[in-house]
């Protein structure tokens, strides 16, 4: 996606570059989180606790990663995460896998 800015240094249009190419990144970093996001929830509603312990692994580990590139705040990551291990305790509390 190529725009065209009037700007009157050569500076300002190459950060302007970063900035989108930064955005897009961020953008399927955070989109990739909400993804697995769903799939841990499906998996919580489908009763399957092995399943949604990998899926809360996964998730774990993307926040952990979007966490440590900036993408979303540590305080962000740890509620998402402290959240979804709650949902996970509370709905296989009797279970052990």
């Amino acid at each position: 996606m190529e725009v065209t800015l009037a700007v009157k240094q050569s500076s300002a249009a190459k950060r302007h570059r970063q900035s989108e190419v930064r955005r897009l990144r961020n953008k399927a970093v955070k989109s990739a989180a909400r993804t697995y996001a769903k799939k841990y929830g499906a998996a919580v509603q489908a009763k399957d606790p092995a399943g949604a312990l990998e899926a809360l692994r996964v998730l774990q580990k993307t926040l952990d990663t979007a966490c440590g590139k900036g993408i979303i705040s540590k305080n962000a990551a740890g509620r998402k995460k402290s959240r979804a291990m709650k949902l996970y305790h509370t709905s296989f509390e009797t279970v052990s896998v």
